[in-house]
């Protein structure tokens, strides 16, 4: 290739370590090229991740603005980066952000790519060529008053803030898909069950109800701890003390956030502190773990409650989905639920792994926030598809075996236990027991032996009678 030709193919940038050539008509620069070569580690890119970059937009204008309040960059360059991040928040250019998820360098990798991207949008914008950065530098422009170790930590908050926003909805409509079924099924009565046992009767629908509302504490719970991605350390630059900025800037940052967002954002107490500190996304991260152990349950529930279907316990039937074997014909999977257990287990085991990161922040700076970041990305992805293919393909097409439900209660030996207010807990067992060996059921066996009439067993045992407390004392006579 002649020289011509590869100066029309490739524009030279330097850094600290040399000259290197970059794609003439990329925006991202010369720190951005060897992130590309140095981090081929997860196949995943930061330019798959909007919201991410969305992040580091808000965080750059919020910068810009303050810069310009604080006179350390002129109103033009301050009105060009805040028109480059506006592009990028409206979705644009993401392509220009080619580089791994994870990195080395806590960050620097990330924060140089925006600066680069946003500096060459800005001179564009300005009427300057790319790369003419004695106009507008990445370093010097885009991110003065900053450091990587402000802005990528607070750019990961807004990115998570936008993601919580996102996943909600799934995790509601999720809850209301359950709710749904509830009422549905409210009428529809079944035994329940403790240690795989028969234990006493029940409704359906205060299943489905248990499982709504189990979900539904964990959506408060995701809420408030949500509210902790608002509180950043702009301002910090380096490890907290605020060097290479302005007195102001810190606050002027702030405000400019949370005109940009709407959101209450309000600026970490001890900056120092908050610097090597992830306890935000340690807790966003168990939350999110309380929320697929309580989703794992009921999907392990479901499965049980649909097995056989004729030697298992078949009180649900499951949509059918897919054949379950290439060798067993006829044999039909719980395949939805099973999928969904595999994405539960992969989110609590992506917890350990923010656990162990979060606990390698040493001194002042904590290097392992790409994983981090990284990782509850994913787990936020994998709930939110996995709610949605739960809900659309298994829960909103369940069916009740309603009357394989009413005969297990009806043999069960459990109802006994509704007897044990009036003729005690050993009279109790005896009837248990000669049940149990003799195969009779518990009405007749109660009759044969006298303990209460035809009327008043009969009372006793109505469903609706056994599905909450009730003043059985009035029977004994």
């Amino acid at each position: 290739m002649s020289n011509d030709s590869k100066k029309s193919l490739y524009r030279q940038e330097s850094d600290l370590l040399g000259t290197r050539d970059v794609p003439a008509e990329a925006y991202y620069g010369v720190q951005t090229v060897r992130a590309i070569e140095n981090f081929n580690i997860s196949g995943r890119l930061l330019c798959s991740y909007p919201n991410f970059i969305r992040g580091l937009a808000i965080t750059k204008k919020a910068a810009a603005m303050a810069n310009v309040e604080v006179g350390m960059i002129t109103p033009e360059q301050g009105e060009a980066i805040q028109w480059a991040c506006d592009q990028l928040i409206e979705g644009k250019y993401h392509d220009q952000f080619p580089i791994d998820m994870i990195q080395g360098g806590a960050g620097t990798s990330t924060n140089m790519a925006a600066n680069e991207v946003i500096a060459n949008l800005a001179l564009e914008r300005m009427g300057h060529q790319k790369g003419e950065y004695q106009y507008c530098s990445p370093n010097d422009v885009v991110n003065a008053s900053q450091s990587t170790n402000d802005a990528y930590p607070c750019a990961i908050h807004m990115a998570l803030a936008l993601e919580h926003l996102a996943f909600m909805p799934h995790l509601e409509q999720m809850i209301a898909a359950l709710d749904y079924k509830r009422k549905e099924f409210a009428n529809v009565i079944k035994m329940g069950r403790t240690q795989l046992q028969d234990a006493v009767p029940m409704t359906l629908g205060q299943t489905f109800g248990a499982f709504a509302d189990s979900l539904r504490g964990e959506y408060k719970n995701l809420r408030s701890t949500a509210d902790e991605f608002l509180v950043v350390n702009m301002g910090a630059t380096a490890i907290g003390t605020g060097i290479c900025s302005k007195p102001g800037y810190s606050e002027a940052c702030i405000k400019a956030m949370r005109k940009i967002t709407g959101w209450n954002i309000t600026l970490a107490d001890n900056l120092i502190e908050a610097t090597s500190a992830t306890t935000c996304m340690i807790a966003y991260s168990a939350a999110m773990k309380r929320l697929a152990i309580k989703t794992n349950k009921i999907c392990n529930d479901l499965r049980l409650l649909s097995s056989g279907p004729r030697c298992g316990l078949n009180e649900i039937h499951l949509p059918e989905r897919q054949p379950g074997s290439s060798i067993m014909p006829g044999k039909v999977n719980p395949v939805i639920p099973e999928v969904m257990n595999q994405v539960c287990y992969r989110v609590i085991g992506n917890d350990m792994t923010i656990s162990l990161a979060s606990d390698n922040g040493q001194l002042e700076l904590n290097v392992m926030e790409p994983v981090i970041a990284y990782t509850l990305f994913e787990s936020i992805h994998l709930l939110e598809h996995g709610y949605d293919t739960l809900r659309n393909f298994c829960i909103d097409g369940i069916r009740a075996n309603e009357e394989r439900c009413r005969q297990l209660v009806e043999h069960s030996i459990g109802i006994v236990t509704m007897l044990n207010p009036i003729i005690g807990y050993k009279q109790s067992t005896k009837i248990a027991k000669e049940a149990s060996e003799t195969g009779r059921g518990v009405y007749e066996l109660v009759l044969e032996h006298g303990l209460l009439t035809k009327e008043q067993l009969d009372e006793i045992l109505k469903p609706e009678n056994m599905l909450q407390p009730m003043d059985l004392q009035k029977l004994e006579h």
